[in-house]
Order: structure tokens, then sequence, then C-alpha cells
């Protein structure tokens, strides 16, 4: 069954990227293959993407696309698609504006019962929570403040830690989604 999956590195203020954008101090931190939240073991399992229009041309503009699963970029512009690959392969990306149980109704359907990610975007997996969508929290913490930037996730929402770890310089933790509390949001949606 698939599970949406927030996978996500911020800060130890809890910013996933810094007032301008940028990962610069996200990238200069030491990473250990095969330690917690490793992104060769947890990108297998991943059937399709969906991300916000901020992280769509910050991905275009460091490095050019590089998945080759669906991929649904939420925004209210018109953005030209990625490039072919150096194959000559077109990439699967589709841009949406609207509900995001629609987009996610597409996405289980697309990923073939691999998991979904929430490719950045705190507001943007916030609402996947708001939705009753969000199945886990996959979250490494890089050892720098920022001070202000874009936050991890702004909204309440309750966890529960399932696993915990380290990453060479990275704390590292997965939560599960916790069910609302009574007199807390509304019950998740039935989408299936």
């Amino acid at each position: 069954m698939s599970r949406l999956i927030y996978y996500v590195a911020s800060s130890l203020d809890g910013f996933i990227a810094d007032e301008n954008d940028s990962l610069d101090w996200l990238l200069s931190q030491e990473q250990v293959p095969g330690g917690g939240n490793d992104y060769e073991q947890f990108i297998p399992g991943i059937g399709a993407i969906v991300m916000g229009s901020t992280t769509y041309e910050w991905v275009l503009a460091n490095g050019g696309w590089s998945y080759d699963v669906p991929a649904w970029v939420l925004t209210s512009r018109d953005l030209a698609p990625p490039a072919p690959s150096a194959s000559g392969a077109t990439p699967d990306v589709r841009f949406a504006n609207g509900s995001v149980a629609d987009v996610y109704a597409e996405m289980f359907a697309a990923a073939d019962g691999r998991d979904l990610w929430v490719v950045g975007g705190g507001d943007l997996a916030g609402q996947f929570a708001d939705a009753g969508l969000l199945d886990e929290v996959q979250l490494s913490i890089a050892p720098v403040t920022l001070g202000a930037g874009r936050p991890l996730l702004p909204r309440r929402l309750d966890l529960e830690l399932t696993e915990h770890g380290t990453n060479g310089a990275f704390l590292t933790a997965r939560y599960r989604v916790a069910a609302p509390k009574h007199g807390d949001a509304a019950s998740p949606l039935d989408v299936a």
C-alpha cells in the first residue's frame, strides 16, 4: 500500500531553505552512504513525486531534472517542462492547480503500489496533512541554525517517532503522522 512521505532535511531551528531559498548550508553537510534516511535506499521505493513551483524551479536551476517517476508540480503559474534527459527521454511532469486530494488520487494510481514523496515545500506537505493524506515524515536535521527561511512544516501536526539515528553530520528520524486527537482536524480522507 502506497504511503505519502514528506522526506526532507532541515536546519536545527526548523527551516528547509534560507531566506534566499538557498540550500548551500545543507549541501555542505557530511552524509554517509547507508546512514539514517539514506537517499539511495529511499528513492527506489518511490513511484510518484509532488512539489511546489519554488522547489521545481530550484531543481531545474541546480543540476536539472533527475527524477524518472511521474511528477506533479502544484502551481498557479505557467511553467516550462524540464528538458529531455541525456538519453532523449521526456520527463513525466504534470502541472496542476487545485485540490491536493485530486493530485493525490492521480499520484496514487501512477505509483503502482510504491510510495509517494512530497519533495520540499513545508506548506505543501502541510496541505496534504490538512487533508488527512500525509502518512510519514522522514526528517534529517543538519547541525546548523538559519534564524529565518522556509519553515519545515508550518502547521500543528502530531507525530509518533518510529525510528531515529544518524547519517554523517545529521540526526535522522522517521515519524508516523498520528491520527487527529478528539476536537482536532477532521478524520483522514478515504482515498483508495
